[in-house]
């Protein structure tokens, strides 16, 4: 348990609840709608983009998204749950937006991955600081320290 316990461990200030929740339901209502609207999406999108094997990661990333986003919604194993999502961010990225850099410019690309960058750095913040005191890490962290 002592690993749990680290890996629980916050000195966050409350106002993570702030971004938690937030980054929590961006990324679950991204994750579901690869399923709902697979072909603009999920594995269409994927194949239009070249992500190799797309009928496998699409859905795998949209389970990842699911999964992670309620685990920060309700922050459990939230330092965990921020790594693939960091990853996910940085590949979303690298496959989407350096293209439009590379085509339209700057200005173009910097509108079109302002939100993909408040998800990387969402994510970066929360891996580092943990899911905050109104968390059920804290409550994890309390128990396992009694």
């Amino acid at each position: 348990m002592k690993f749990l316990q680290k890996l629980a461990a916050t000195r966050a200030p409350a106002a993570v609840v702030l971004v938690r929740p937030a980054l929590g339901a961006i990324f679950l209502s991204e994750g579901i709608q690869k399923f709902l609207f697979s072909d603009a999406l999920g594995v269409g999108r994927f194949t239009k983009i070249g992500i190799p094997a797309p009928e496998i990661l699409a859905p795998f990333v949209g389970v990842c998204e699911i999964v992670c986003g309620l685990l920060f919604l309700v922050g459990l194993l939230t330092r965990l749950a921020a790594i693939p999502m960091i990853i996910n961010m940085l590949v979303a990225i690298s496959t989407t937006k350096i293209p439009i850099l590379l085509k339209s410019g700057f200005r173009a690309a910097a509108h079109e991955s302002r939100t993909d960058f408040a998800m990387l750095l969402g994510s970066l913040f929360l891996l580092l600081v943990g899911g905050g005191p109104w968390s059920l890490d804290a409550l994890l962290s309390r128990c396992d320290g009694a």
